[in-house]
């Protein structure tokens, strides 16, 4: 079921600036059964709350400040978003990530060379020696010009760059014997590479920039502890580690780099490798590394998201952001009926009410046969919207656009998470609250049950949204 035109227009609204005098509030709502799919209104507010189910935000205890929210612009992803008619890919992106005419998305990752959904296995260093760094095709044919025409759009946007591999001319089999190794699968850093490949970082970063493209951050190593990706390079936390003291964060002081470094980048359960429990703590406990480390990036393709909250709990001055996760066969992905509730749930709540900044999902866009993906990666992933690949136009949407876009349609950049409290709660309501640079309020919540449920949401007891949630959606509030 494609659902580009209706969506395109749910959303072409003009937001304008929300503050406290508004006296109405926006609101959107997606159902599980798409029969409401990322509809906004604006809802009055009333002097009563009509529900005894009533939600006060409170600004007195804060959590974390969001940087933002969005997916992942792999190769494949700008591949296809070049295939579509320049007008048509327009009102996309534009939906896609501004803040006056659409959901404000504002949040992307990068790969730093290829990845799995990419045209070709490539890094940007594939003849021996630093000196032969250079941008490759999909770079300036793909990713570049899509990243240029998002930042047209939303010029604030964040940018995270990950490697999926080291060159393999820096590949070892091992640390033991040092023997190289000439596959873009495993394989380790050799030490004897670690300033090369810093450097590595250093001109990637400043390339991007002559082409206007600012780096936010970068992850060392997109998921170190997994030896079988189609690209793919194994990083235990004593390797990172020694890399960020030594080599890494060095570079970035002498370079004058402001780029933010996130460790880690990997599943909550850690592998089940129980050497590397707690990966980003032991880079936190030295010194060294951590002074140049802003923070730690998870996935969820392992373990549980109650990880994040004790880091977080363990190291308040360092920083969590999650950066990927995926849909696809394996959990029924183009099913918004069983979906959306765990996308919210697990996703985009889930991580948000335990510390992370910032939520990036998998590939933006696929094609309709989930690609082009690489042999050894994900051929069976889904995008969080999926295109004809007969005409390059007609979009489904899936449940990490969903997900995503209710986070950002309602919870901008800079706004802090905020305390909220329920009387008479409802079973089956998750929820998070949070307050807006501009003095707007934000209220993103799910109803997980089978049942329409009333609530009532304040934050100055003057004024209320009193709203009725359909069974099984979505909804945000901003007023």
């Amino acid at each position: 079921m494609t659902r580009s035109r209706h969506l395109l227009a749910a959303v072409a609204i003009t937001m304008g600036t929300l503050g406290a005098n508004a006296r109405k509030a926006w609101t959107m709502v997606s159902t599980s059964d798409r029969t409401t799919s990322l509809q906004t209104t604006r809802t009055k507010l009333d002097k009563k709350a009509a529900s005894p189910t009533l939600f006060q935000l409170n600004a007195d205890i804060t959590y974390q400040q969001m940087d933002g929210f969005g997916a992942a612009l792999t190769g494949s992803s700008c591949y296809n978003l070049m295939q579509m008619k320049p007008s048509k890919r327009k009102q996309f992106l534009e939906y896609t990530f501004s803040q006056k005419k659409g959901l404000g998305m504002s949040y992307v990752r990068i790969s730093i060379g290829c990845s799995d959904f990419s045209l070709s296995e490539y890094t940007c260093c594939d003849t021996p020696g630093i000196e032969h760094f250079a941008l490759q095709t999909e770079e300036l044919n793909y990713v570049i010009p899509i990243l240029k025409e998002v930042l047209a759009i939303n010029p604030d946007l964040k940018i995270l760059g990950s490697p999926w591999t080291c060159p393999k001319w820096m590949k070892v089999k091992d640390l033991h014997k040092l023997e190289p190794l000439d596959s873009w699968t495993s394989g380790q850093l050799n030490p004897k590479y670690y300033k090369d490949y810093a450097t590595y970082f250093v001109k990637w970063i400043k390339a991007m920039a002559e082409h206007g493209i600012n780096i936010y951050g970068i992850t060392p190593q997109n998921e170190p502890l997994n030896r079988g990706n189609s690209a793919s390079l194994y990083m235990g936390w004593r390797e990172e580690m020694t890399f960020l003291k030594e080599a890494l964060g060095p570079a970035f002081k002498a370079a004058g780099l402001s780029t933010r470094i996130y460790a880690f980048d990997h599943n909550y359960n850690y592998d089940n490798i129980l050497e590397e429990n707690d990966y980003p703590a032991h880079i936190y406990d030295n010194e060294d590394a951590a002074a140049f480390v802003t923070g730690a990036a998870y996935h969820n393709y392992g373990g549980n998201k109650k990880e994040l909250l004790d880091i977080g709990t363990r190291y308040p001055d360092k920083e969590l952001i999650f950066t990927e996760t995926s849909i696809g066969m394996w959990n029924d992905g183009r099913n918004l009926e069983k979906r959306l509730i765990e996308d919210m749930k697990e996703v985009a709540l889930g991580t948000v009410n335990n510390g992370c900044k910032a939520v990036i999902v998998w590939n933006l866009m696929l094609d309709t046969d989930r690609g082009p993906n690489r042999e050894g990666g994900c051929q069976t992933c889904y995008g969080a919207v999926d295109i004809d690949r007969n005409n390059y136009s007609d979009i489904t949407y899936n449940s990490h656009y969903y997900a995503i876009g209710h986070m950002a349609y309602a919870v901008r950049p800079g706004a802090v998470r905020v305390q909220s409290t329920v009387s008479s709660p409802k079973d089956g309501i998750l929820y998070a609250s949070f307050l807006n640079t501009d003095g707007s309020w934000a209220f993103v919540t799910c109803n997980t049950t089978m049942q329409a449920q009333e609530i009532s949401i304040t934050a100055d007891g003057e004024h209320y949204i009193n709203t009725t949630l359909p069974a099984r959606s979505a909804a945000s509030f901003r007023w």
